[in-house]
C-alpha cells in the first residue's frame, strides 16, 4: 500500500498526456489531453516493483504483472512527461553517480567482452531475426518514401541514400564495421560494383552472411571476416557502419574513431549510421543502466551527435560533412517490426521462445518506438572526411 501510495502521488505529477490506471475494477485517471494511454493491474506486486526503481517498470511487464491495451502510447506519455523525471534524476545525480562511476569502471568493454554481448542479442538464432525483419534482414532504420512503401523497399531506400552519401563505385575497396546478416555488402557490390570487406563478432551472423554472400554469386567481391574491428589491418577507400556504434562503450569511443581513421585511406571517406540521444542527455547515459542495456543489449551506450563530433574531432583529423536525422522512419521501422512478431506467435513458439521472451521484446520494440516518435532519441546517416577526400558527399 505504501508502494502504490507512492506511485499514485508521482502519477498525479503527469503535466502532459492522459494515463488511466485499472486495478480490481476501480479506474483511476491521472492527466489530461493526448496521447492517452490505460494500464491493467494484474498484481499488486507491480508497485513495490515500480518502487525499487531501477528496470521495475519492464521487469513487471515481463512477469505479467500488468498490460495494456495499447503499450506504445504507455511510453508516449512517459516521454511527455520526461522533463519531471530529468529533474528528479538531476536532484539524485550527486548521490547516485559516484556509485554508477564505481560500478561501470570495472565493466570495460574488451573484445572478450564485446563478443559476449554481442552473442547474447544477435546469436539468439537466425530464426526469430527472420520472422521480425524483411527480407533484406536489415535490423536497422529503414526510410519510407510514403505510407504504402514496404518494409523491404524502405530498407533498401536506406542503403541507396548511404551509398549515394559516399558516391560508391566500381573503383571503391570499402570496409563494413558490424556485418549484420550481410545486407549492406550484398547490395553495395551488386548494385555498385564496389569491393567490400565487411567484419562482425556474432558467430550467427558470420555463417549467415557467408553463405548470402556465395549464393548471390559475390564472393569475388565481398570477404565476410569473424573479427573484432580492432584487429583489422590495411587501408580501404571507404569505411561504413550501420547502428553498431552503440555497441561501442563510451569509453572506447577514441578507440572506435582512431580505428576508422586508420583504417583510411588519406582520401577516405566514412559513412556512419547511429541511433543518438540529445546532448543534454549523453552523460546521464553513460553510467545509467536502463531496460535496453539491462535486457537487450547489454554493454551498449547510445551516443549524441555531439560526442561523435566532439570525439572524432579531438581523437582524428575526421571531419563531419554531411548529416541526416530521419528518427521518424525509425518508430515506423520498429512499428513494422512488432506487427512482424505479433502475427508470427505461433512460429515463435514452435522455436522454443515463451511468453517472458513474447513480452521482454514485445517491451523492447514498443518502448522504443514511443522513443522515436517523441524525438526523445533519433538515428542519423552521417558522412566524416579525411581532408583529401575526393568527392564532397552527394545529396
Amino acid at each position: 500500500m505504501i508502494a502504490r501510495s507512492i506511485a499514485f502521488a508521482l502519477l498525479r505529477r503527469i503535466e502532459s498526456g492522459q494515463l488511466t490506471v485499472v486495478e480490481d475494477g476501480q479506474r483511476t485517471v491521472f492527466g489530461s489531453g493526448s496521447p492517452q494511454a490505460t494500464v491493467l493491474i494484474r498484481s499488486p506486486r507491480v508497485w513495490t516493483a515500480l518502487a525499487r526503481g531501477g528496470n521495475g517498470l519492464g521487469e513487471s511487464y515481463v512477469a505479467g504483472w500488468w498490460d495494456s491495451p495499447d503499450l506504445t502510447a504507455v511510453f508516449e506519455v512517459a516521454a511527455c512527461n520526461l522533463h519531471g523525471i530529468d529533474e528528479l534524476r538531476r536532484r539524485l545525480t550527486p548521490v547516485r553517480e559516484p556509485f554508477q562511476r564505481a560500478r561501470s569502471f570495472w565493466v570495460r568493454n574488451t573484445p572478450a567482452r564485446s563478443r559476449a554481448d554481442i552473442s547474447r542479442h544477435y546469436d539468439l538464432g537466425n530464426e526469430l531475426f527472420s520472422l521480425m525483419l524483411d527480407e533484406t534482414m536489415m535490423y536497422s532504420s529503414a526510410w519510407f518514401a510514403d505510407a504504402d512503401t514496404s518494409l523491404a523497399e524502405a530498407s533498401t531506400a536506406k542503403l541507396d541514400r548511404l551509398c549515394r552519401r559516399l558516391d560508391l563505385g566500381p573503383d571503391d575497396h570499402v570496409v563494413e564495421i558490424g556485418t549484420g546478416w550481410g545486407g549492406f555488402a550484398v547490395h553495395a557490390a551488386a548494385r555498385y560494383g564496389c569491393r567490400v570487406t565487411t567484419t562482425t563478432i556474432s558467430r550467427a551472423q558470420f555463417e549467415y552472411a557467408t553463405e548470402r554472400v556465395a549464393a548471390a554469386g559475390l564472393a569475388s567481391l565481398v570477404e565476410v571476416r569473424h573479427d573484432d574491428y580492432r584487429d583489422l589491418a590495411g587501408t580501404y577507400d571507404k569505411l561504413v557502419s550501420i547502428e553498431m556504434i552503440e555497441a561501442v562503450d563510451w569509453r572506447e569511443l577514441d578507440t572506435f574513431f582512431g580505428v576508422c581513421r586508420r583504417l583510411l585511406e588519406p582520401d577516405g571517406i566514412m559513412g556512419l549510421q547511429a541511433i543518438v540521444i540529445p546532448a543534454h542527455r549523453y552523460e546521464r547515459a553513460k553510467n545509467t543502466e536502463d531496460f535496453i542495456k539491462a535486457f537487450i543489449f547489454p554493454g551498449g551506450c547510445l551516443p549524441s551527435l555531439e560526442a561523435i563530433t566532439r570525439t572524432s574531432g579531438r581523437t582524428t583529423d575526421l571531419t563531419l560533412t554531411d548529416v541526416d536525422d530521419f528518427g521518424l522512419h525509425y518508430a515506423e521501422t520498429l512499428r513494422r517490426w512488432r506487427a512482424n512478431l505479433h502475427g508470427r506467435a505461433d512460429e515463435l513458439a514452435a522455436l522454443g521462445l515463451d511468453d517472458r521472451f513474447r513480452r521482454m521484446w514485445d517491451f523492447y520494440l514498443a518502448y522504443c518506438e514511443a522513443a522515436f516518435d517523441e524525438r526523445e532519441v533519433s538515428v542519423v546517416q552521417c558522412v566524416l572526411s579525411r581532408p583529401g577526400a575526393r568527392v564532397a558527399a552527394p545529396r
